[in-house]
């Protein structure tokens, strides 16, 4: 950890010389970074009516849009359809879980129809994603855009109403998973906002919201979701097999058969199936292999999936589950939960339990806020007793932190994680523990803001990029609003210095906002050594948090 004397030195030179390890740039940027932030919001709003929007950057086939089955094809669509010569196709049925409709069933992927505009992150990523939405929504808010935060929390009712849960995002090669748990934490940061306007329509607008949050709810307290007989829960993914949407960086999978290959010794057993001679040649001729246990189906991985062979090797059905609910963990890719994420589905993590605490006092909190002291009781004990849980399986005394639970072996994770600071922001954390996390802040704290995670995790210095040396605005937000919340506002106010030095310095250089940061050496042009190798220019989640902690900053002042 850097002396505290030079971390302050390169706040300096971030705020008034932009040097350092950042270049200097020949020319200034075309508007100041908060002017670039509120004209985002627009930039980056897309409608399903709308040409642009049903672009896939992850995908070369045509647009097509899916309307719900049964649904009528709106007015607007019908006026897009002509416009753009775009194919509007409905869902065969109606779905009701997640899960009802398999990607594979659909002639071709497309866009999943919503009714009302919404924010994308920006880049290859031209729909509405699950987690990113909460902080979109935090930006939207500070910057008095209500409507699109309006919009976001009822596009994610109509998804539990037609797609049957807030999907990963609204392609349909996203049907089998949703994203990390904030609806709840959506419709409080709304309600707040109008009831400041017309706290009659905001009660009314919640007492609206209240089965819709139960919904989203039960999803992650039902199997597949459960976590062994822990009493926790865990990400899993309804799909089998490689994910479409790494259709655009097709050498993802081979880059991972080719680092396990080179690591015998980090390799579970689960993660590789040797080919047989006549399977091996095949994938020469096409890479496409699905393991022993695998599909193949019409569309999905024939033509749009990425390379999964390589070497004479092929991933395995076990890999693609840990892989898949890793995406939906929302952190793809990194090493916590096992190379690469493969045994991402055997682990109760901290966040997710950490966000269903928040969610049950949530809940407790708006039914009592809706009259029902009877359910708001009830909440409170659901929520106590998940409470208990969590310092049973997933605090370390020892440590001070909160690590991921391996229920399948029936042992805590090693690997600290920032997600510890979860439990800050949720309110989990007793006092006491609490003050135990704040002392390991150094474990995470660089000159840029806090890293993912405390060492590389490919043994490269790069690492992937949910890990060392990478620091992300959404993790970095929840640590330090955390902090604020329990009183540590010193703390919370340097790493929020920190940070918005780091994006700020980074926009004087080449006038982008980005989707990560290399928070060691702090920059926007990360080089990542496995996994998504590009830092997408954007970005939703960074300007809503670069906002939400310079209010923070301003407040202090």
């Amino acid at each position: 950890m850097y002396a505290r004397p030079f971390r302050l030195l390169f706040l300096f030179l971030c705020t008034v010389t932009v040097a350092g390890a950042v270049p200097a740039q020949t020319s200034p940027p075309p508007v100041p970074i908060d002017t670039y932030i509120h004209q985002s919001w627009d930039s980056l709003t897309r409608s399903t009516s709308d040409c642009a929007s049903l672009k896939d950057p992850k995908l070369t086939t045509a647009p097509i849009l899916y309307l719900p089955a049964g649904e009528k094809v709106p007015t607007a669509i019908k006026a897009m359809q002509q416009r753009c010569k775009v194919t509007v196709r409905n869902l065969p049925i109606r779905i009701k879980h997640l899960g009802d409709v398999s990607p594979a069933q659909l002639p071709a992927p497309g866009l999943l129809y919503l009714p009302y505009p919404y924010v994308v992150p920006g880049g290859r990523f031209n729909e509405m994603y699950g987690w990113d939405s909460y902080f979109i929504l935090l930006g939207e808010l500070a910057d008095n855009r209500l409507d699109l935060a309006r919009n976001a929390v009822d596009n994610f009712f109509f998804e539990l109403d037609h797609y049957g849960a807030i999907l990963n995002a609204n392609r349909t090669y996203y049907l089998t998973r949703s994203q990390p748990p904030f609806l709840s934490s959506m419709v409080l940061e709304l309600y707040r906002a109008e009831f400041a306007i017309d706290p009659r329509e905001a009660r009314d607008n919640l007492r609206h919201a209240l089965p819709y949050l139960i919904r989203d709810y039960t999803l992650w307290v039902s199997e597949p979701h459960l976590a062994g007989s822990t009493g926790l829960s865990r990400y899993s993914d309804l799909g089998h097999g490689p994910v479409p949407e790494m259709a655009d960086d097709n050498t993802y999978y081979v880059d991972v058969i080719h680092w396990l290959l080179a690591h015998p010794d980090q390799t579970p057993p689960d993660y590789l199936h040797k080919l047989l001679p006549t399977e091996a040649s095949a994938s020469k001729q096409s890479p496409h292999v699905q393991s022993q246990h695998g599909s193949e189906s019409a569309w999905d991985c024939a033509a749009h999936c990425p390379a999964t062979a390589a070497d004479g090797y092929a991933l395995t059905e076990d890999f693609f589950s840990g892989d898949r609910a890793m995406r939906e963990s929302g952190f793809d890719a990194t090493f916590r939960f096992g190379p690469f994420g493969g045994s991402t589905q055997n682990f109760a993590p901290v966040d997710l339990n950490a966000l269903l605490f928040k969610y049950e006092h949530d809940l407790a909190f708006i039914t009592a806020t809706l009259g029902d002291t009877e359910a708001a009781v009830a909440w409170s004990e659901v929520a106590g007793e998940r409470r208990e849980r969590i310092d049973n399986l997933l605090w370390d005394e020892s440590s001070g932190l909160y690590f991921d639970y391996d229920f399948l072996h029936a042992q805590p994770s090693t690997y600290p994680y920032l997600t510890t600071f979860y439990a800050l922001w949720s309110g989990v954390a007793s006092p006491e523990q609490a003050q135990r996390l704040v002392a390991n802040l150094s474990l995470f704290e660089q000159l840029g803001g806090l890293a993912m995670s405390t060492l590389p995790s490919s043994g490269q210095a790069s690492g992937v990029q949910w890990d060392y040396p990478f620091g992300w605005a959404p993790t970095n937000w929840l640590a330090v609003s955390g902090l604020a919340r329990y009183g540590y506002t010193t703390e919370a106010q340097r790493i929020a210095r920190e940070f918005t030095s780091t994006v700020a310095a980074n926009y004087a250089r080449d006038g982008t906002i980005r989707e990560k940061y290399n928070v060691v050496s702090p920059e926007a042009d990360v080089g990542v050594a496995a996994g998504y190798k590009s830092n997408v220019i954007g970005f939703g989640w960074t300007d809503a948090v670069y906002l939400k902690m310079q209010r923070l900053l301003a407040i202090a002042k």
